[in-house]
């Protein structure tokens, strides 16, 4: 009996149909891809409002977007569908802009903008501008007054309209925890509010 030539069977094939050699991890990162453009898409302008909301200044509000898109395409592969892709796109957020404010302290910069008034309505009259201008202001150093675990319960709850549960599931506390700061947050904004309204001789 004669021996297939030992030399045939080692020859790669020329059938250029099969799979070939990283096909998998090459359709993978595009698939990755093309899941990431898509969540870029769909929510990239909560992102960035949340961003604002959150403490990061205008300036640096598209570089810190584009890290949280640049986390979700790592880490998309382990999302795999567990809770809201909203909360966990908040949570990713929360912690670029934590780091973000970090990094701000140590430039020693100053917020210059209100962050929380890119979409709100304002009153028609000019006086009725100029007091949401006033409250909104007011806010916003209210916000920046509170520690980042209380401002991030107080955005996430109070202004993105997230429920409890999946702002404790965004931050990675009991949902118990959750409530205790959003109350501690909601009593320090009100007394800074009122002392704003104070100095304003309001009520």
């Amino acid at each position: 009996m004669d021996l297939p030539d030992p030399t045939v069977l080692a020859a790669p094939s020329e059938d250029p149909g099969g799979p070939q050699i990283g096909d998998d991890a090459r359709i993978a990162h595009v698939s990755r891809s093309d899941d990431t453009d898509r969540i870029v898409r769909e929510y990239g302008p909560y992102v960035w409002r949340a961003l604002r909301r959150l403490g990061v200044s205008e300036r640096d509000a598209d570089d810190a977007c584009q890290e949280v898109f640049v986390v979700v395409h790592r880490k998309l592969a382990e999302y795999e569908g567990r809770g809201q892709l909203r909360t966990w796109l908040y949570g990713i957020a929360v912690r670029v802009a934590a780091a973000h404010r970090r990094r701000a302290h140590v430039r020693r910069e100053v917020p210059t903008e209100n962050p929380v008034d890119e979409d709100l309505p304002s009153e028609e009259t000019p006086e009725g501008a100029a007091i949401d201008r006033e409250a909104l202001a007011a806010l916003d150093h209210a916000l920046a007054a509170l520690d980042d675990d209380k401002r991030a319960v107080f955005v996430l709850y109070e202004i993105e309209g997230l429920e409890m549960p999946e702002v404790a599931e965004a931050l990675g506390c009991q949902v118990q925890t959750a409530y205790s700061r959003l109350y501690a947050a909601r009593g320090e904004v009100e007394r800074a509010m009122r002392r704003a309204a104070l100095g304003r001789g309001g009520a």
